[in-house]
């Protein structure tokens, strides 16, 4: 009799864990996976803030100071901030696969709002895009201008009330864990991921 009881609750506790384990590595796979998108994001953001700042800092291109970062052509400008951008994307580190980049945006804002002013930068796979500026030899970024961009360098102002410049990275995230395989059967196992920077134009020096 003793033995039979003893038997029953063993076989109640082998059901009892065949139903929590699938829970249990749900609840796992899922911290997993928002660690890695947490650690993607983490890239994204620091990539942002890194093209603002220098948008930022050569806002119309002119030479205002002689520092090198100001001393550059307008046309020149929106190539550096992009490859100011990649160079983070691309870091020692950084898990961010650049490949998985829907677009870079650089936008006037007044309100902190992506305004209709804006350029929009394109994947270039394999190095196809415009020369960085300054290197020697040549290397090529791996974005390009998409065309109907309408915020010229020229027209961008640091002088009081100086313009706000932006930068906005739309990624695709895709889940690394199995768990990305689990929820493919509900969704597209894959999160888009934005983010966007804004600093004021740096003022001439008086």
């Amino acid at each position: 009799m003793k033995l039979r009881r003893f038997r029953s609750k063993r076989g109640q506790s082998l059901v009892e864990f065949a139903i929590i384990l699938p829970v249990m590595m749900f609840l796992i796979l899922g911290m997993l996976e928002m660690g890695f998108a947490i650690n993607h994001n983490t890239s994204i953001v620091t990539a942002t803030r890194q093209g603002a700042r220098v948008g930022s800092e050569l806002v119309d291109g002119v030479d205002r100071s002689g520092t090198h970062l100001e001393s550059v052509a307008s046309d020149s400008v929106d190539p550096q901030i992009i490859a100011a951008v990649e160079g983070v994307l691309i870091s020692v580190g950084s898990p961010v696969n650049i490949s998985q980049v829907q677009k870079i945006e650089i936008f006037l804002t007044t309100n902190g709002s992506m305004s209709a002013t804006v350029n929009t930068w394109i994947p270039a796979p394999g190095h196809t895009g415009p020369q960085v500026p300054g290197t020697s030899p040549a290397q090529y970024l791996d974005f390009k201008p998409q065309a109907g961009g309408t915020w010229n360098t020229w027209q961008r102002n640091g002088a009081a009330p100086a313009q706000q410049i932006g930068v906005r990275i739309t990624y695709t995230y895709k889940f690394i864990t199995p768990l990305g395989a689990i929820l493919t059967a509900f969704s597209s196992g894959q999160i888009t991921m934005v983010d966007q920077t804004v600093m004021a134009m740096e003022p001439p020096t008086p």
